[in-house]
């Protein structure tokens, strides 16, 4: 009898706890993105369409970043998580600001510079006299210098100007700008669709220092310290959503184009096929960071008196909520 009434009991407590789950409130969580929405972005989409989120009892708000920009909406607690590059990370903290890498989106670099084919820009060395449209970070200024000076070029002879989110296509033939560094999923596939040629010098194979995570989901410092059940719960979710967009590209595309109907659906759907064996490639999981690919960056960003001092790249980035 004692037997029948304790599980009687159990049951009862399990009905309200389930009950209560059901009944409580979802926790809002705002997630910022880097730049205007593309297919970097598509496990979060995928996510809040699916109900991933909510299955964690997360209410996902993704917007688009403000003048502060996303590093330091995600650094300041404006919005919980959002999308970032090592690099910017790296220089991020070494000037103390809390930022972690939480997860990398794509496992290698498929960013590089580009320019359209009648600017006759090939290698680091026909940047000279040429004009460099960017968003302003110092990253940029570094690299470009770096490989002008391996190159043999002097890289004080290339204009660096900042052009927010200038269309590339656009700058590019109204000679606003000659070159811009682009993500070849993105507008290396646009290129393509609109059957313009452009040279393309890829980032990651011009040196292996560049081969690094870009781009990556950050969180903060704190978040991480005092609500690490809501990274859990953020990040499981985000996991199943870029889990879909692998292996289901093409249903992947349609949930993005829904979510941002503004978007071009052809090259949406080009993009999306072009990431799906690039979000994890040969990594044993989606998401995972190595120790070396951040101190290689870091070391190479000292060496060359980019930043004052290295970081400690253990702190930069953990694989805690994706392993």
């Amino acid at each position: 009898m004692k037997r029948v009434k304790l599980y009687i009991l159990l049951f009862c407590v399990m009905i309200t706890m389930l009950l209560a789950t059901g009944c409580g409130k979802s926790e809002k969580v705002t997630f910022v993105l880097d730049w205007t929405p593309n297919t970097n972005h598509t496990g979060v989409y995928v996510a809040v369409e699916k109900g991933y989120y909510a299955e964690e009892g997360l209410d996902v708000a993704i917007i688009q970043p403000s003048d502060m920009g996303a590093d330091a909406m995600v650094a300041s607690g404006t919005a919980q998580f959002g999308v970032s590059y090592q690099e910017s990370v790296t220089f991020a903290r070494a000037e103390n600001v809390p930022l972690v890498s939480i997860a990398a989106v794509i496992q290698h670099n498929t960013s590089g510079f580009g320019a359209l084919k009648e600017k006759n820009i090939k290698s680091p060395k026909d940047f000279v006299g040429k004009k460099y449209g960017g968003w302003g970070s110092p990253v940029e200024e570094a690299t470009i210098r770096y490989l002008m000076e391996k190159a043999g070029a002097d890289p004080d002879k290339v204009e660096i100007l900042s052009v927010g989110t200038a269309d590339f296509f656009q700058a590019s033939s109204s000679d606003q700008i000659d070159f811009a560094w682009i993500f070849e999923g993105w507008d290396g596939v646009a290129a393509k669709l609109k059957g313009i040629e452009i040279d393309y010098i890829d980032l990651g194979k011009t040196d292996p220092v560049f081969d690094y995570y870009t781009p990556v989901i950050v969180t903060s410092e704190e978040m991480i310290q005092n609500n690490s059940k809501l990274v859990e719960a953020f990040m499981r979710a985000t996991i199943k959503g870029y889990r879909y967009a692998m292996e289901h590209p093409e249903e992947a595309a349609e949930i993005f184009i829904k979510a941002v109907p503004e978007a071009d659906p052809e090259l949406i759907r080009e993009s999306q096929k072009f990431l799906a064996d690039k979000y994890q490639a040969d990594a044993p999981y989606w998401g995972m960071q190595k120790k070396e690919v951040w101190q290689r960056y870091n070391d190479w960003l000292y060496e060359n008196s980019f930043i004052a001092e290295p970081i400690d790249v253990e702190k930069a980035f953990t694989n805690r909520f994706v392993e």
